[in-house]
């Protein structure tokens, strides 16, 4: 499993508006004639350079426990959960799930851990088969609590019900990866893990049927005081689809926790976003309406 994708000379991650003000005019002209028009010219057009890199599929290995939790981290921010116990638990289940690696290191590289470097990860885990397991509680635990001061008590109400349900499982999507991997990625792992988890079903291995998927999305708002409440946009653009067919869905505030690039202070446009974590609770008979948008939005 391939895709085409772009990203920026600058690296992963990478805030530009952080390096510009990182960068000096003495730091630019350190020798020579370094600080000449041509040079600065040619400094321009490397920086905004775009290289074609694919990506490729794996499955989730025990070397990619590191990749996998810094992921897991960028989403959960500074929320008590074990991501270290949940990125073990991703990695013991690796009959569900992928991780995004580049498929070819460049030759210039100067570290052999850039063939294990994970760009991002796809799972699904069941947490009414993993009731009592510290991380899972952790979470269902973040969700009711945030969900008590956004929403309606009969919100929170019903999330607890379901949550709590030991007969009609949840399965918790993730589905994290960096911001410049494009995604088109996300259709054929979506459809990857419907597949991995009907085999699943069918051999009884855990994971294999669930009633409802319950997501976690980083999303933003423009951070204007006349910019209208509830436009939201994701991070991982596909994951508006699943928030079109949520039975339950409520946003919260992450900006205190928010500290770097990667976890949620961005720009669109030059537009400053408030970052916000938005959870959805979806009943599983709709992944076959939202797979067909999600062929419809991102086949190329």
């Amino acid at each position: 499993m391939a895709s085409s994708a772009k990203r920026r000379a600058v690296g992963l991650g990478e805030n530009p508006e952080e390096s510009d003000g990182d960068s000096s005019d003495e730091g630019l002209v350190e020798e020579g004639d370094s600080g000449d028009e041509d040079s600065e010219e040619s400094e321009d057009e490397a920086i905004n350079q775009e290289v074609v890199v694919d990506f490729e599929a794996h499955t989730i290995s025990d070397n990619d426990f590191g990749g996998i939790k810094k992921l897991l981290q960028q989403l959960f921010l500074k929320a008590k959960v074990n991501t270290s116990e949940l990125t073990d638990i991703i990695i013991q289940q690796n009959h569900i799930g992928s991780v995004i690696k580049q498929a070819e290191v460049p030759e210039d590289s100067d570290s052999d851990d850039d063939l294990d470097e994970v760009f991002g990860f796809i799972t699904l885990l069941n947490l009414t088969e993993r009731k009592g397991v510290q991380c899972v509680e952790q979470i269902k635990e973040l969700v009711l609590e945030q969900s008590e001061k956004t929403c309606p008590q009969n919100v929170t109400e019903r999330l607890e019900k379901v949550l709590n349900d030991t007969v009609e499982p949840v399965g918790l999507l993730l589905s994290e990866r960096f911001i410049n991997v494009p995604p088109q990625i996300a259709l054929p792992l979506h459809k990857q893990l419907q597949e991995e988890m009907t085999e699943a079903q069918r051999t009884n291995k855990p994971c294999g049927k669930c009633r409802y998927i319950l997501m976690i999305s980083k999303t933003c708002m423009e951070a204007s005081k006349n910019a209208p409440k509830g436009n939201l946009m994701f991070v991982n653009a596909e994951e508006e689809f699943f928030y079109e067919h949520a039975a339950e869905k409520f946003s919260y505030s992450v900006q205190e926790e928010a500290d770097s690039c990667l976890t949620g202070r961005w720009s669109f446009n030059d537009v400053p976003m408030k970052p916000y974590r938005t959870v959805m609770l979806i009943p599983a008979d709709k992944t076959g309406a939202i797979l067909d948008k999600l062929k419809e939005y991102l086949s190329v």
